[in-house]
């Protein structure tokens, strides 16, 4: 998936360069009658005591957008999630320092409330702070709150959305979010597990026509199909389960919402990963479902 990861991160790291070569030698030729050359429009300069909440997408570098390809090659300092790709990291000056937040089951490196802390102490020392998340910074990635946090103390916070990991597993698998003949509504959902349940509107995801996407959900998986099925979800509707969505370690099972926990510890899949789940799985790409899907002794949808 990742054949020319390198050459992909130089031409990132470089695209700024070349582009400001090109705009020179362009308007350093003016034509015949046309009015006097203007100066060049550059993009606007990253803020010294301003916190840019940066989206980095589900792991593809070349996923950035050119905003956020933009911040990180201009940061002085980059406080950066578990989920943000080892290519992103890449792109993050030499000179910049770097302040690892992410969180995994059980292990926290910072809190979130001096994570928040951290931020403001960043943004009151005048640097420019990119706080780098995986996917998009407001779904399920807590950028709502670090934000309320920086504008509390005053200080600037602009929020650059990125690709959130439901469209990257989407477009990885194949899988259409919304379809007209088998989606209209499309639910995104947190799976993690509060006081050992999940606590979920399960009449609202059983609803007919739609496809549901669950976050952070693997390790209730059991509990969530159970639910599903216990409020009315037909046994039989397609799932998913998929991996590290867009990165070199992508990895899916499909089966139904019954069948799907077994098909799940047969491969042994682990987080990071989504559950899709609805008609629209069923009509996923064959052909990418099986180049990211492991070796199992049973069948799709069984």
């Amino acid at each position: 998936m990742y054949a020319a990861t390198s050459a992909r991160t130089l031409a990132l790291k470089s695209f700024h360069t070349a582009s400001a070569r090109q705009a020179v030698s362009c308007a350093s030729v003016p034509r015949a009658g046309s009015a006097p050359p203007r100066m060049e429009e550059k993009a606007a300069p990253h803020p010294k005591g301003c916190v840019h909440l940066v989206g980095a997408g589900p792991g593809d570098p070349e996923l950035l957008t050119l905003k956020a390809a933009r911040l990180i090659a201009s940061a002085e300092v980059v406080v950066y999630d578990n989920l943000v790709g080892k290519a992103i990291l890449e792109l993050i000056p030499a000179t910049a320092r770097r302040v690892y937040a992410g969180k995994e089951a059980g292990n926290h490196a910072l809190p979130q409330d001096e994570i928040n802390q951290l931020l403001v102490d960043l943004a009151r020392q005048g640097l420019r702070v990119v706080r780098l998340k995986g996917g998009d910074p407001f779904i399920f990635g807590r950028g709502g709150e670090e934000m309320q946090a920086l504008q509390a103390a005053g200080f600037c916070c602009e929020i650059v959305p990125g690709i959130t990991a439901a469209a990257g597993a989407g477009a990885s698998t194949g899988i259409p979010l919304t379809h007209r003949e088998h989606a209209q509504t499309l639910v995104f959902a947190t799976g993690h597990l509060k006081d050992d349940t999940v606590d979920l509107d399960w009449d609202a995801l059983t609803r007919p026509n739609q496809t549901v996407v669950i976050y952070m959900g693997l390790g209730a998986l059991d509990i969530i199909c159970q639910q599903l099925i216990a409020h009315g979800l037909p046994a039989h509707t397609p799932a998913a389960v998929i991996h590290g969505a867009k990165t070199p370690a992508q990895c899916a099972v499909y089966s139904s919402i019954a069948g799907l926990p077994a098909a799940v510890r047969e491969a042994g899949l682990k987080p990071p990963a989504l559950i899709m789940i609805g008609q629209v799985v069923g009509v996923g790409d064959a052909r990418l479902q099986a180049a990211s899907t492991p070796a199992m002794s049973g069948t799709q949808f069984a």
